[in-house]
């Protein structure tokens, strides 16, 4: 077994979760379970030493290798993150016989979807991958599942698989402009009614493209469109305590 590293993953995942909260999620070092360098179209990993074997960790290792070996046609390769957390990764084509059988089979029990997120790395041909992560409460287990998609290919709903994920996939449109086919009520969730664009989206601008204020003469909040007051702000950051430049004197206290 060796450790490996994600190549090309962004610094920080945009999380989507309950209420649209953010979850920041660092980039880890990882292991799997296969020797060497593992290469695909979408995902890329580099051996590297691995960290002491703990019993969960032992556990997680088998129990991806055994979904692996039983979903050898949708599986590409799974892996036991530094953190001890067991991934999966699959084409967009598997999700639904993929997060079936992790529920229903007697060796995983995952009937619970935890969160659905979102991750935006534009320098991919596949821009966004789509992460499920499931808890099995009966066996005190969770299994993180990834897949991948671009701004036209969409991707099965699982709402009839996890009737829970129906808040999570609007929220994942709304903010990320994934397609899932099959859901019941695919609209916004978090952004206003005639809402453009997709926030959580990395070519999204910062400052949006309407500001919303409380108009007196209509009663009510309207939108307009952005003016900015000042085309061009500079930020000086600098703490007020540094009061001597590098390379200052620095007076002696016995003085």
């Amino acid at each position: 077994s060796v450790e490996i590293v994600m190549l090309g993953l962004p610094r920080v995942f945009g999380r989507v979760g309950s209420m649209g909260s953010t979850l920041a999620v660092a980039s880890r070092m990882l292991c799997v379970s296969r020797p060497a360098m593992i290469t695909s179209d979408h995902f890329s990993v580099v051996a590297t030493e691995q960290p002491p074997k703990g019993e969960k960790r032992v556990k997680l290792e088998e129990l991806g290798s055994f979904i692996a070996s039983s979903l050898t046609k949708y599986v590409q390769f799974t892996q036991v993150t530094g953190n001890d957390e067991l991934e999966v990764f699959i084409p967009p084509s598997a999700v639904i016989p993929v997060l079936t059988f992790l529920r229903d089979n007697s060796l995983c029990q995952f009937k619970s979807v935890a969160d659905i997120c979102g991750v935006d790395i534009p320098t991919r041909e596949n821009r966004f991958e789509v992460v499920y992560n499931l808890l099995s409460v009966s066996l005190n287990q969770r299994v993180r599942v990834r897949t991948y998609t671009d701004e036209l290919t969409p991707i099965d709903s699982c709402v009839p698989v996890y009737g829970g994920a129906n808040w999570y996939e609007r929220e994942v449109w709304d903010m990320f402009g994934v397609y899932f086919i099959g859901h019941p009520d695919l609209r916004r969730i978090l952004t206003d009614y005639g809402f453009e664009g997709h926030p959580l989206r990395k070519d999204f601008p910062l400052s949006g493209f309407v500001e919303v204020r409380y108009c007196e003469d209509v009663k009510r909040v309207i939108a307009e469109p952005l003016e900015l007051q000042q085309e061009f702000r500079k930020f000086d950051f600098q703490s007020p305590w540094e009061l001597l430049p590098s390379g200052g004197t620095k007076i002696d206290s016995s003085a």
